[in-house]
């Protein structure tokens, strides 16, 4: 096995990061806000309680269990290419995107590995135009992939 770069690490490090602040997040909303209920926190921005079965901001749902644990070894298996990518990550670009996808894929993991369903409750659906509910977690994949695409479009080497 190839040694792990400096960005490598930071990527390992910001993934068990965005995993542990995603967990005490759900957990936190699961503490205060009741199954499909609504909490108003600031402007267009609420706290709403959903369980999504399905994958990213709730789509293709996923009702029987073999999907729910296919799922579940899907996001596993994604986490541990990234793993892989990572050790060998020589962009910051790179490493951002890589620790944010990996962590994210995981925290989701664990709520339907935990729960049967992914915990979502950013809600934003007042600013009219979006109507998805989602987490700390599906965020981090999002910033993650934009992350690695712009990262494609610019390939300088970090000193």
């Amino acid at each position: 096995m190839s040694r792990v770069t400096r960005l490598g690490w930071t990527a390992y490090g910001l993934a068990v990061g965005v995993i542990a602040l995603d967990q005490a997040v759900k957990t936190w909303i699961l503490s205060i806000v009741a199954y499909g209920a609504s909490r108003p926190v600031a402007g267009p921005l609420q706290f709403t309680l959903v369980p999504n079965t399905g994958v990213s901001f709730g789509f293709l749902k996923a009702q029987q269990d073999v999907a729910r644990w296919g799922l579940v070894g899907f996001s596993f298996l994604v986490a541990a290419l990234i793993v892989w990518w990572a050790r060998r990550s020589t962009r910051p670009l790179q490493a951002l995107g890589y620790g944010l996808i990996c962590g994210g894929a995981v925290g989701n993991a664990l709520d339907r590995a935990r729960f049967g369903w992914v915990v979502d409750f950013i809600d934003v659906q007042r600013i009219g135009f979006f109507p998805w509910i989602f987490n700390v977690a599906d965020s981090a994949i999002t910033v993650g992939v934009i992350a690695l695409l712009l990262d494609s479009l610019r390939r300088e080497t970090a000193s």
